[in-house]
């Protein structure tokens, strides 16, 4: 358990003007979207990295298929690589938000780090995104050679709605449903070796309750919710749906090691959804390779997980798990 308290800087990422066409609807807007994208401290400076290539279009299908990617100055390669999701319930949110600031001290490790936008879900509903996410892993893949890459060594890193993410993509590697092969690089594997999750939801079909019960904002229940926007449908129409955007539907016998961590005071994402995913897993992996580790007193975000001591403990994690 870690306790630590001492804040970011700036307090929270500074708010940031969404262009139109990736806002959340108007009833979810300002407040709402300070809400829904965790503190995890401010937007990075990328200015001191020498090798990134910025705005690269993974997919053509939609202005919001684009990476970055960032290069460590020293080795030689090939560079086993981090592909982060951004946090934002599937309608905000932005591939440089303060998450990446954490996951870009993977550099010093000899990490390609790599960040990721993909459609809101008011541009195109479930399973748009995790569609997304497969088709940027399969453009790494394809892009190796270019970019000095590894591709048998592949992570991925997400906070909130990117840990669900994700942890869908490190299950699911092949269900043909949730692949999207016509974004691009067909022939190439959308598989991953190691996931780490930042206070992911698992089951919609829980966390609602799960919320209102420890006093949670009621963004998970409603038509108009989170959850039913990304679904795409009210979620009282679509448990079938819902249960095929679950990532414990698909935990198997070959699915990578995961390190989940989540605050025990979250109350926008419960944590009773990390500790039953988590005891899922440890059920078919084995718990050496389904590792959660609980904050005590953190909420959702906050500068437990952004800590240098963690990050360092999540590098070791990937260490292991890519070697």
């Amino acid at each position: 358990m870690s306790k630590e308290q001492k804040a970011a800087p700036s307090g929270q990422a500074p708010e940031r003007q969404w262009p139109a066409e990736r806002q959340w609807p108007s009833e979810r807007s300002g407040a709402w979207r300070r809400e829904l994208i965790p503190s995890l401290g401010p937007p990075p400076d990328i200015a001191g990295i020498r090798k990134k290539y910025l705005e690269i279009p993974y997919a053509s299908l939609s202005p919001a298929q684009r990476l970055d990617l960032y290069l460590p100055d020293e080795g030689d390669g090939p560079f086993p690589v981090i592909l982060s999701i951004h946090a934002g319930g599937f309608a905000v949110g932005d591939k440089t938000d303060g998450q990446l600031t954490a996951v870009l001290r993977a550099l010093g490790r000899g990490y390609a780090v790599a960040s990721m936008n993909h459609r809101y879900a008011t541009e195109a509903p479930f399973p748009a995104q995790i569609k997304d996410v497969k088709a940027a892993l399969r453009f790494l893949r394809a892009s190796a050679g270019l970019y000095n890459l590894n591709p048998d060594r592949v992570a991925v890193w997400g906070a909130s709605s990117g840990a669900m993410l994700a942890a869908l993509a490190g299950v699911s590697a092949g269900v043909a449903d949730l692949e999207g092969p016509e974004l691009g690089n067909p022939t190439y594997s959308s598989a991953v070796q190691a996931v780490v999750d930042w206070f992911g939801p698992i089951d919609f079909l829980t966390l609602a309750a799960q919320a209102v019960a420890i006093g949670g904002p009621p963004i998970h229940t409603g038509e108009k919710s989170m959850t039913s926007v990304y679904l795409g449908h009210p979620l009282s129409q679509a448990t079938d749906l819902a249960q095929k955007a679950s990532p414990a539907s698909y935990i198997g016998a070959d699915t990578p090691p995961f390190l989940i961590q989540h605050g025990t005071d979250d109350l926008m994402v419960p944590v009773q959804q990390s500790q039953i995913f988590a005891a899922q897993l440890a059920a078919k992996i084995g718990g050496d390779k389904a590792i959660l580790r609980l904050f005590e007193g953190a909420a959702h975000g906050g500068p437990a997980f952004a800590a240098a001591a963690n990050i360092d403990s999540i590098l070791d994690f990937l260490d292991q798990a890519l070697a």
